[in-house]
């Protein structure tokens, strides 16, 4: 089975990938964003893909939100996992903090180190990258610039990179959870490999022309509470047609075909214009 993940190798998301352990292994495809990655699979590119869709400091990841909401209508979460993510500070070689002059990463992980980059390392310029191993990938192909990056332990090992400090995000315990995706005749064979041993939940995203009046989002969430139905995550994404006009993603509790859950999506389609069940799947 083709899997997609936001590459090269040495990315958080390969990291997940081969933490998964799938049995068969997967043939790993790396894809150059994370748009492209949701999108293979839409396209039958990949039969499967590996995505981060939340990080425990920095919140969701847009791009997955916005991608599987307006352009991936075909594919839908089957499983989910969750990876620990301890940025190192990368070089080609021994290199001093204070002769540092360009630190390289995905903005992910510039956000999540941003209090040390501005005490430790102020004196550096950030610039951001497609993807945490290819700027430890890029800082170890000119091993005399005073060059460094954000990335994993598992890039410094695969492009011969020297780290010089560990974990050094801003707060301990810092987790991504990524999404498994799927589309068609294929969502139930990858359910089968990657189904997470807790309880199931779903995923929707929402939005309605009514969204301007008083109380209408109040009203929507009724439709899950008066059928007790636990919301355990919900946000909001601009539609961009204008201020004002959002989408809302929502994680709640219980299978898609769980009588109180049918039954709150089904109110929520009268109250909307748009319900999208994005997906029902176990916890990791």
């Amino acid at each position: 089975m083709r899997v997609g993940y936001l590459g090269p190798q040495g990315t958080y998301s390969h990291q997940a990938l081969l933490e998964a352990e799938l049995s068969p292994p997967a043939d790993a495809v790396g894809l150059a964003t994370i748009y492209d990655t949701v999108m293979a699979v839409q396209e039958g590119v990949v039969q499967a893909a590996l995505v981060p869709i939340e990080n425990s400091l920095e919140g969701s990841v847009d791009v997955t939100l916005d991608t599987l909401a307006t352009d991936a209508g075909e594919v839908a979460i089957v499983g989910e996992s969750v990876s620990e993510i301890r940025n190192c500070l990368i070089a080609a070689g021994p290199l001093e903090l204070a002769a540092i002059e360009t630190v390289y990463s995905h903005p992910q992980a510039n956000a999540q180190c941003a209090r040390f980059l501005r005490t430790e390392l102020s004196h550096a310029k950030v610039i951001a990258t497609s993807s945490t191993a290819d700027a430890v990938r890029s800082v170890t192909a000119e091993p005399a610039a005073a060059h460094a990056a954000l990335g994993n332990r598992l890039a410094a090992s695969l492009y011969g990179g020297r780290i010089l400090l560990e974990d050094v995000d801003d707060q301990p315990g810092n987790q991504t959870r990524f999404v498994w995706l799927a589309r068609g005749e294929e969502r139930e064979r990858v359910r089968a490999l990657v189904a997470g041993a807790g309880d199931a939940k779903t995923s929707i995203v929402f939005w309605g022309a009514g969204d301007g009046s008083p109380g209408w989002l109040v009203g929507c969430l009724a439709e899950l509470s008066e059928r007790g139905v636990s919301l355990t995550r919900i946000e909001s994404r601009p539609r961009r047609i204008g201020l004002g006009h959002y989408m809302f993603f929502a994680d709640f509790e219980g299978a898609g075909d769980d009588p109180p859950v049918a039954a709150a999506i089904e109110g929520l389609r009268g109250r909307c214009q748009e319900v999208r069940v994005l997906g029902s799947y176990r916890r990791s």
